[in-house]
């Protein structure tokens, strides 16, 4: 692997961000490579967003972006990898010689969680909860896989009418009536992040007994709907796994090499 120019800052763009666990991962990777680089997380705001990206400009910085801001970084970018291009979303960047260029791990780190999962990607129907820059990532993904269908169900019908007419083989679902015939369920929308502990983005007796679940929401302990779900008796993990495949697939973007996957999941193992 080409050895990258380092970065001057590393950072976490998004709001929220105070529960993120990427500093924690991150900044265990960086020291374990003997690179003296901090990782950040920093608030801002829609409005400061662009003087947040152009103040690291003269650093080489670089990091990821989380919500909100994934699609609005997407179109600030001078320079788009092919899977940022297609996905539409940025959730890692860098400048380089003036130029600020976008890539999206999400894509690579939601196939590798489903890998975790163990989905069968032949012929999936996935449903998927939500039409931002997530899901966007996973009708990326899954636009590789074979004979695969994505089912939308969305509170914003203009998003989600735009993922139909972007990919192939994504339809509408109304709400949760997707759910009867889908091999994975996903939670793109950022429900059970904070202060919707009750909320189900699917409702768990609408989906198959043998479907896979996925909530790619994250918190220090699992999410209350996969909570809900493993004691309904389905397979279910929240994003961690996801956020670790997407943060090493960063953290070799950024630098040029490898991180210690290992280093990086020890830093935020949860105890019983």
């Amino acid at each position: 692997m080409t050895v990258a120019p380092r970065p001057g800052r590393l950072v976490l763009l998004g709001h929220p961000v105070a529960h993120s666990l990427s500093p924690l991962f991150q900044n265990a990777a960086l020291e374990a490579a003997g690179i003296a680089v901090r990782y950040e997380a920093v608030d801002v705001s829609s409005a400061s967003l662009d003087d947040a990206l152009t103040s690291l400009s003269t650093l080489q910085g670089a990091g990821n972006v989380t919500i909100p801001h994934k699609l609005a970084v997407a179109r600030r970018c001078d320079v788009l990898t092919p899977v940022a291009r297609r996905a539409g979303a940025v959730n890692t960047f860098r400048w380089r010689n003036g130029h600020l260029e976008g890539h999206n791990t999400d894509v690579g780190g939601f196939d590798a969680a489903c890998t975790s999962l163990g989905v069968a990607r032949g012929g999936a129907v996935v449903l998927c909860a939500g039409a931002g820059g997530a899901a966007r990532a996973v009708c990326t993904a899954t636009e590789q896989w074979p004979g695969a269908t994505v089912l939308i169900a969305s509170r914003r019908p203009e998003a989600a009418q735009a993922l139909c007419q972007e990919f192939a083989h994504v339809r509408l679902a109304a709400d949760n009536k997707g759910a009867a015939t889908s091999t994975l369920v996903v939670n793109a929308t950022p429900i059970g992040l904070s202060g919707d502990e009750s909320v189900d983005p699917v409702a768990l007796s609408a989906i198959p007994r043998d479907a896979r679940v996925m909530d790619l929401v994250y918190r220090r302990s699992t999410t209350p709907w996969v909570t809900r779900c493993t004691a309904a008796g389905l397979v279910a993990i929240d994003g961690l796994e996801m956020l670790l495949q997407q943060g090493a697939l960063a953290f070799a973007y950024w630098l040029g090499l490898p991180p210690d996957l290992d280093v990086m999941r020890r830093a935020v193992e949860r105890n019983p």
